[in-house]
């Protein structure tokens, strides 16, 4: 078993957060005032807290030719359900940063990747490996 992780991120709006992580991501949502939410992040605890401004990409890196926003964080998913997400992202109407596509196809670490933004700015990125034992592998 995998220790859980906690992860508080700054959102501008939280009725956005709750439309956003709860109505298209799709998350319960658990303790919650009136500055910050509580979320089941598939058994992780991530907290969304107002924090008024502008979100802003530390910068961009190269990888397997996209540009992918710095910072971002997100989950490995097994591949059916990061489709499934997918799918529930486009008929929500997100804008993906990074398209759904297939990374380092056939080479070590294969995996399906994705990136998006919530509506504070946050860049997210979910991944499907081919092979979950090749999360590592160079």
């Amino acid at each position: 078993m995998r220790p859980g992780f906690h992860l508080a991120v700054p959102v501008d709006d939280l009725a956005r957060a709750r439309e956003f992580y709860g109505g298209v991501l799709g998350l319960e949502e658990g303790r919650s005032a009136e500055k910050w939410v509580d979320w089941d992040f598939y058994g992780h605890q991530f907290v969304t807290h107002v924090v008024p401004g502008p979100r802003d990409d530390a910068g961009r890196n190269p990888v397997d030719g996209h540009d992918v926003p710095v910072p971002h964080f997100g989950l490995l998913l097994p591949i059916p359900e990061f489709h499934a997400l997918a799918e529930r992202l486009r008929a929500a109407g997100t804008a993906f940063v990074i398209e759904p596509y297939l990374r380092f196809e056939g080479e070590p670490g294969e995996q399906w990747t994705m990136f998006f933004r919530d509506p504070a700015g946050n860049a997210l990125e979910f991944k499907a490996f081919k092979d979950e034992s090749q999360v590592f592998a160079r």
